[in-house]
């Protein structure tokens, strides 16, 4: 029940789709506005409540825009202002004022005097932070918050309000109709909206043309230029082992891809107050993972462990499937012996209906005795296999699965519910890092230095520097710390 078809969805595809559903499970759709909705309510009533939410939006954008005109804010509030909040005449609240918040003001000076002197956006945050000025909502200062993006005019180096110019309507926001996200789209620069404001004017025409002289530069330099023309953002890389799970320890940010083969903790390459700066090759630290989930499996007292659980396992298995047998067997004896007592007395002239009735039932009954015996595998032997050897071919195989191309992919995605996080923390003193890992696959093995630097120091394993260290694992029974 609903109070009307537009409280449940205003798309009419969702709206005929959940119809369509409810409709194949024998539900009925009420509401107090239709009563019980049919085929053409959700046809008329669904075209009309989808054009009224296009209304609504262009309706919406219209008021919007009038505001622009008139200089004041359509939604948001950019760093270095503030809301002023008057009343009209009427005695109404007139929204979307703003004046010059000073302190703010200096630090945007500040940030275009660095730039154009010459310090990177990475550096300047991590300046910011580590002074503790506030950035943005009272957030770390993050590079990409400087830096911005050039096509949606984001960014404290490229928001034309500081030169007292309020531009609306870059770009419009559409829903993906497969995922129901929201997707930015840019807009025709002919259909902006620019409207002059010099009272919130916080820079001179100088410095923004400094800057921006200097973002354009970067963007045409070569390395730049060759990255974009890869338009390296449309490849979509196979998942990796780790991918999305290793976090930093210091800060709890996640650790990003740096380059092609390192992690690093992406809140301290944006210039956040993060310690944890130095990166880390992904490939290693996903090697010591699975070697020491293949080596640590095949300790001798974990290959002893599997072969007597497995045993007493088919052992009872067998047993209670031998007395399954001779239960349904005795009791298959029973029946037949009552059988034919009924029908020896029968014979000798006993006749009435229970009888009868009686009979049946036990004919019945050892019909259904037959048929389970029939039916059932004959009693497991001894289990003579030789499962230390069976044991040592299974997980030699977890090696070989994730070295072929083809099997890969599938081993990676089934290890990956395994794991829950891996945090890696800053390097040592002593050299090396500390790692956590979390998830089911913890409960399953045990990190060993040792055994690595003795596979390092022979050339039977390359592993990187950083992350030939000490690992703590934690999860169910696991030991704290290696």
């Amino acid at each position: 029940m609903a109070e009307a078809l537009d409280r449940l969805s205003r798309d009419q595809e969702h709206i005929a789709g959940l119809f369509k559903t409810l409709t194949f499970r024998g539900v009925a759709l009420v509401t107090v506005a239709e009563g019980e909705v049919n085929e053409l309510h959700v046809g008329l009533k669904g075209t009309m409540n989808a054009l009224f939410l296009k209304d609504l939006g262009q309706k919406t954008r219209r008021g919007l825009e009038g505001r622009v005109r008139a200089g004041r804010s359509a939604g948001g509030l950019s760093f270095g202002y503030e809301m002023v909040r008057q009343v009209n005449a009427r005695g109404e609240v007139d929204a979307g004022h703003r004046r010059i918040n000073e302190a703010e003001a200096a630090v945007v000076r500040r940030i275009f005097e660095m730039f154009a002197g010459g310090t990177g956006p990475r550096t300047i945050a991590r300046i910011l932070n580590e002074e503790g000025v506030p950035g943005p909502r009272g957030r770390p200062w993050r590079d990409t918050t400087i830096r911005g993006h050039k096509a949606r005019g984001t960014g404290i180096l490229r928001n034309q309000e500081y030169i007292g110019r309020l531009v609306w309507n870059r770009q419009r926001f559409i829903k993906d109709p497969a995922t129901g996200k929201r997707v930015s789209r840019p807009n025709p620069p002919e259909t902006w909206v620019i409207t002059a404001v010099p009272d919130l004017r916080i820079l001179d025409d100088d410095l923004w043309t400094r800057v921006q002289r200097r973002l354009d530069d970067i963007r045409e330099s070569e390395g730049v230029r060759k990255a974009r023309e890869t338009q390296f953002w449309t490849h979509r890389r196979p998942e990796t082992l780790l991918a999305g799970k290793v976090t930093c320890a210091v800060c709890g940010g996640a650790m990003i891809s740096a380059g092609k083969d390192y992690l690093a903790c992406g809140r301290a390459r944006a210039g956040t107050d993060c310690s944890n700066r130095k990166g880390l090759r992904r490939g290693p630290l996903e090697d010591l993972i699975l070697a020491a989930l293949k080596d640590q499996l095949m300790a001798p007292d974990l290959v002893e462990d599997f072969c007597v659980t497995f045993r007493e396992h088919m052992e009872a298995q067998r047993v209670q499937a031998q007395a399954n047998r001779k239960t349904v067997e005795a009791d298959l004896e029973k029946a037949e012996r009552k059988i034919a007592s009924l029908i020896d007395a029968i014979a000798e002239g006993f006749r009435s209906p229970d009888l009868q009735t009686r009979l049946d039932t036990l004919s019945a009954h050892r019909d259904d005795l037959r048929a389970k015996l029939s039916a059932a595998p004959p009693a497991l032997p001894p289990f003579t296999v030789d499962l230390a050897t069976l044991y040592r071919q299974q997980v030699g195989r977890l090696h070989a699965t994730l070295q072929d191309p083809k099997t890969r992919q599938e081993a990676v995605e089934h290890l990956r519910t395994l794991i829950e996080e891996v945090r890696v923390g800053p390097p040592l003193d002593r050299g090396g890092r500390e790692v956590e890992l979390i998830g089911e696959i913890a409960s399953m093995i045990e990190l060993s230095l040792g055994a690595h630097a003795k596979k390092a120091a022979s050339g039977e394993a390359a592993l990187d520097a950083d992350v030939r260290r000490s690992v703590k694992v934690v999860a169910g029974t696991c030991p704290a710390v290696m």
